[in-house]
């Protein structure tokens, strides 16, 4: 396990853009975000990275399963710093941003929902 952590809290607007099909993603951060950033954030409890995220890994949502296919060129160091990154749903073998990670759902599993997020959910990257 590289990563694991629970779901403190979402922002109001957090799931703004998830499952709109240009954006589709969250964006983490330790539960002690900065105010001027809690709104659009998944708050997350403060843990160790243990390895960095690479492709190939696998990310668990509340146990859904979704392949990492690229990662940012700063997505690990503010991921150990600071909790935060953005997980994109929509895959692909190129970071949008240097704080990103791709990942796409596993072959037959269910799509993404609100209720994945909900405070107590797990985040584990392996």
């Amino acid at each position: 396990m590289k990563y694991f952590t629970r779901i403190q809290k979402l922002g109001k607007d957090s799931l703004t853009f998830l499952g709109d099909p240009d954006s589709n993603f969250i964006i983490l951060f330790n539960d002690n975000a900065p105010p001027a950033f809690e709104d659009l954030c998944v708050l997350h409890t403060i843990e160790e990275l243990r390895a960095n995220i690479e492709p190939r890994d696998m990310m668990l949502l509340n146990e859904k399963g979704f392949e990492v296919t690229a990662v940012g060129t700063e997505a690990n160091e503010t991921l150990r710093g600071l909790g935060h990154c953005t997980v994109s749903f929509k895959g692909g073998p190129e970071a949008e941003r240097p704080g990103c990670i791709m990942v796409e759902a596993v072959k037959g599993e269910e799509p993404l929902t609100s209720a994945d997020f909900a405070p107590g959910n797990t985040i584990e990257f392996i």
